[in-house]
């Protein structure tokens, strides 16, 4: 089924794209976004590679920091995230 979409060519004439050429458009989008962003990704690899190196910090301790901080960054209930982890230690012994 075809959509009408707010684009215009050269005559001013509304564009019809079909929901193939709309997964095609977002797929391109997609994998320029995707490369964009692939400079960022290997600088977050080397910085955690080299805290651990130069022995900062533990893999375990970058895991528990970023865990913390992406549960403080979507304010995350701590005190229900504690009872939960009680309530799986418990059923886990």
């Amino acid at each position: 089924m075809a959509e009408v979409v707010r684009m215009f060519d050269n005559t001013e004439e509304e564009v019809v794209l079909s929901k193939k050429e709309h997964v095609k458009n977002y797929l391109k989008d997609l994998a320029e976004t995707e490369a964009a962003l692939e400079p960022f990704k290997e600088h977050k690899r080397d910085m955690r590679k080299s805290y651990i190196d130069n022995e900062w910090l533990s893999k375990d301790e970058i895991w528990a920091a970023v865990k913390a901080y992406r549960m403080v960054k979507n304010d995350r209930d701590i005190d229900a995230l504690v009872e939960a982890y009680d309530q799986v230690k418990k059923m886990a012994l």
